[in-house]
């Protein structure tokens, strides 16, 4: 005699509509008090008992509510629409971009349960020969992130992503610095530009981009407090970055710089030009009071201050403007004080870093100095030869 199934071990029947040996399992109730049922199906009775198994199987590992067909593709629409709110909108239009173009292409069609570490290896294997490093450990972070989410969810019982490392992609383009000919053929060429003072503010203060975009007038004093003890100069007051949240890279990025002259002179008349922009631009204007702006008042973009300096230097002496950016300009401006001699901790100070480290590994690019000190310490001992 035939044994019964026990309760919830499920069902098997034969579709005679559909032609097809259909696997059923009752899983409990949702949240609602709807029944949970599961269901596989198959030509066979072994295909669709063996659909049952997994279902069973998933059931006991507790994932009742992860679907079959639930694929990576899933995974990562999910978390970009629901894992990552409150981030920064380029961060969310960065994580779009690598997902969409890079992870969904290549594995969104593989379920997620079947996905694993071979799989998520071989893919960035084969990213590594086009991508950088750098991009490789965002397409991993992303995918890692969007297995994770699933993972809590109960759609796959483990991330598979954790398991694999990020291998080494492609250079990228490395920043440079301007020598001191190339900086003053720089600001020779930009003197009649709308980036004229930009320019000459960056190279000679060091000023992310981000902060220079962010300065306003209020946080600019071109006459200083020269009737004070002791006197203060002119100077700008780095406190403000165009970053989600207003604040400055770091803590220690938040800082008040003295302004050199050429910097007042190029403020100066850059404040006149701000008024006849005004006048030009009419009903037009935002007001926004920003010291650097688009032609109606409103805030730069990074791609048109990029385009702008591009523009600015294309006839600057011994420069082939499309090979530089608007940072590399605080890049020169550490390479040349460390070539003067000033100390590094001084420089650190002065471009808001948070230790010496970081200037000297990635910003400072002039050719290191031979170190004499232990050549001269040891000529002194030894010049003398041995003690009669």
């Amino acid at each position: 005699m035939t044994k019964r199934r026990s309760r919830g071990d499920g069902g098997l029947h034969w579709d005679e509509k559909r032609q097809r040996w259909i696997a059923t399992a009752n899983l409990g109730f949702d949240p609602s008090g709807k029944r949970i049922t599961k269901r596989g199906s198959g030509k066979t009775k072994t295909e669709a008992k063996n659909k049952l198994k997994e279902v069973l199987r998933d059931f006991e590992d507790g994932l009742a509510i992860a679907p079959t067909n639930y694929t990576v593709a899933n995974a990562v629409n999910d978390w970009l629409a629901f894992g990552l709110a409150g981030r920064d909108e380029k961060t969310v239009e960065t994580c779009k971009v690598l997902c969409l173009t890079h992870a969904i292409p290549a594995l969104g069609a593989r379920k997620l349960r079947d996905l694993s570490a071979e799989d998520v290896d071989r893919w960035l294997a084969d990213k590594a020969k086009t991508l950088s490093t750098r991009t490789l450990q965002g397409l991993h972070s992303c995918l890692n992130r969007a297995v994770k989410r699933a993972m809590a969810r109960d759609k796959v019982k483990r991330n598979v992503v954790e398991l694999c490392s990020v291998p080494t992609g492609q250079p990228g383009r490395p920043s440079k610095s301007l020598t001191f000919a190339q900086a003053e053929a720089v600001l020779k060429a930009a003197e009649k530009s709308s980036m004229h003072a930009y320019i000459v503010v960056s190279l000679l203060t060091g000023a992310r981009t981000e902060e220079l975009r962010a300065l306003t007038w209020d946080h600019v004093f071109l006459k200083g407090r020269p009737v004070v003890s002791p006197p203060v100069p002119p100077h700008i007051a780095v406190w403000r970055s165009v970053r989600a949240s207003g604040d400055t890279k770091t803590r220690k990025s938040r800082r008040t710089i003295a302004l050199p002259a050429r910097c007042v002179e190029a403020l100066w008349d850059h404040w006149v030009d701000q008024g006849w922009d005004r006048l030009a631009a009419g009903d037009k204007w935002e007001e926004s009071n920003l010291v650097f702006h688009s032609a109606v008042g409103t805030e730069l973009d990074p791609s048109h201050v990029r385009r702008a300096f591009r523009t600015a230097i294309g006839k600057a002496e011994g420069i082939n403007a499309a090979d530089w950016t608007p940072r590399e300009l605080r890049h020169s401006f550490v390479s040349l004080l460390s070539d003067s001699g000033v100390p590094l901790e001084e420089i650190s100070r002065l471009v808001g870093h948070s230790s010496t480290a970081v200037t000297e590994e990635v910003y400072r690019h002039q050719i290191r100095p031979v170190i004499q000190t232990g050549a001269t310490v040891m000529d002194d001992l030894f010049s003398q030869g041995p003690e009669a």
